[in-house]
């Protein structure tokens, strides 16, 4: 027993000591994203759109919403990160504004709504299908208000010269401002942003379907993807099959 007992403590004090010099490192990143799940976004922060209006960040955000946190003029991957959003949102089998937005924030804060303008006009033009504009949300703002946002978020960019060093991913947000998910890099699965979004819809009625793809998909943290859960398929199988045989022992019993 205190062979047991001793072992227990060193593992308590193993994962102590790995959350306090390892987890702790991950958030001074000076470049890269530190995951927040479960965190908000602070509904207070203000922007100003491409049309020029100002607006709080918590009143935009009801529905689900795709983040891509950029630089309009970036030379790297923010463009074929967000002519790639472009795409999938086109493609995913939701219903823009009804189901779900997209926000583009630029970490600038040197941009303004006139370059947004200019952006969101190329993306939209860009796009084969019928994309209504109130969808697609073109962020600029001042350097406090990012900071709240890239904050919140666990986004970590840096400037170099004319330019910055930073990471692509898109973030899906819940209708009351809650991180949800993050999808890396600048090629997205429609089938993924799909179900990151229906996870994002904290607290809605998702139709049967939709229910299902839940039931039998999860999220695979290292792959970064969602993945054919066969462990809870073939469970739910045996269970289905043991509840069958019972059935038929008793109506076989009455008989």
């Amino acid at each position: 027993m205190r062979k047991i007992n001793l072992s227990y403590l060193f593992v308590i004090l193993y994962i102590s000591l790995f959350q306090t010099f390892i987890l702790g490192q991950v958030s001074d990143l000076e470049v890269g994203i530190d995951e927040k799940l479960g965190d908000y976004l602070p509904p207070d922060a203000t922007f100003t759109t491409s049309e020029g209006d100002t607006v709080a960040l918590g009143d935009l955000i009801d529905t689900p919403v795709l983040l891509a946190l950029v630089y309009y003029e970036c030379p790297g991957i923010c463009s074929p990160l967000l002519t790639e959003l472009g795409w999938v949102a086109n493609k995913v089998d939701l219903i823009p504004v009804k189901d779900f937005k997209v926000i583009t924030l630029s970490f600038d804060h040197h941009e303004t709504p006139a370059t947004s303008s200019k952006w969101k006009k190329n993306y939209l033009d860009g796009l084969n299908n019928e994309f209504p504009e109130d969808a697609w949300v073109f962020l600029t703002g001042d350097s406090l208000n990012i900071k709240k946002v890239t904050d919140a978020v666990g986004f970590y960019f840096r400037p170099d010269r004319d330019e910055f060093v930073h990471a692509g991913a898109v973030i899906t947000i819940s209708p009351k401002g809650k991180i949800s998910r993050y999808l890396f890099g600048t090629k997205f699965n429609p089938f993924d942003v799909k179900m990151a979004l229906l996870e994002a819809q904290s607290g809605k009625t998702s139709p049967t379907i939709s229910k299902v793809l839940q039931f039998c998909f999860s999220y695979d943290p290292e792959g970064r993807t969602y993945t054919l859960n066969i462990t809870r398929i073939i469970g739910s199988i045996m269970l289905l099959s043991i509840g069958i045989f019972l059935v038929v022992l008793l109506i076989k019993k009455k008989k």
